[in-house]
């Protein structure tokens, strides 16, 4: 399948899945088959690239969009299966984090990733922990942990002195990308569930998710 009608059938999906969150009833059943749809063809993308040049990196994003799936399907049922989904993609960003430290050494750009998204994340959970549900506080603090570890390291690939190569980089920027969708679109779910509500929040939630694993899925090369 071409690059352009792969990325159009992925919209496709990620549409639909955003249309069918917002159906009540018989209609429901668009979501459910979108949501998980449209993150398997994401990860496709990654499947199909032949002999890569981190086999290794392929290999744990690949198990991270797997897991990621599992999450999907795990906070789209009819039941109360949040935390079971919050395992799921504390697994899929354990995934990633052992993709993005491959080959990274201590400098900068992990310094200076550090600061800056751990910064975000107290800001974020001092705002959310009044009102977290007191049996969700650890779990809830652990998933940030990691979501912001997984970030961290994204971007200190970027960042990382001396420069990569072009190859590198190019897969560096999309992770980078990647990474900080994912922190947001993370951020914009808990600010949904806990924090009252959003307005618009399935597409919010869902187009920065979408766009998450397309970035991390286009990062390996």
């Amino acid at each position: 399948m071409k690059p352009r009608i792969r990325d159009g059938v992925i919209v496709l999906m990620a549409v639909l899945a955003i249309l069918g969150a917002y159906l009540q009833g018989d209609g429901r059943w668009l979501h459910w088959l979108a949501k998980p749809a449209a993150t398997l063809l994401i990860a496709a993308i990654a499947w199909r690239v032949r002999a890569p040049a981190q086999p290794f990196y392929r290999r744990a994003v690949l198990a991270g969009m797997l897991l990621s799936c599992m999450g999907d399907i795990a906070l789209m049922l009819p039941l109360d299966a949040f935390v079971p989904g919050l395992v799921a993609f504390l697994l899929a960003h354990l995934c990633y984090i052992a993709a993005f430290r491959d080959g990274l050494r201590a400098g900068r750009g992990l310094f200076a990733a550090s600061v800056l998204l751990g910064a975000f994340a107290v800001l974020n959970v001092l705002g959310l922990w009044p009102h977290l549900p007191a049996p969700m506080r650890i779990p809830v603090l652990a998933y940030v942990v990691v979501l912001a570890s997984m970030a961290v390291l994204a971007l200190a690939r970027q960042w990382r002195r001396p420069a990569p190569t072009a190859l590198e980089a190019g897969s560096a920027r999309w992770a980078a990308a990647g990474a900080l969708l994912f922190v947001a679109s993370d951020s914009l779910l808990a600010w949904d569930r806990f924090g009252g509500g959003l307005p618009l929040a399935s597409l919010l939630v869902l187009s920065t998710y979408y766009s998450a694993q397309y970035a991390i899925a286009r990062s390996v090369r």
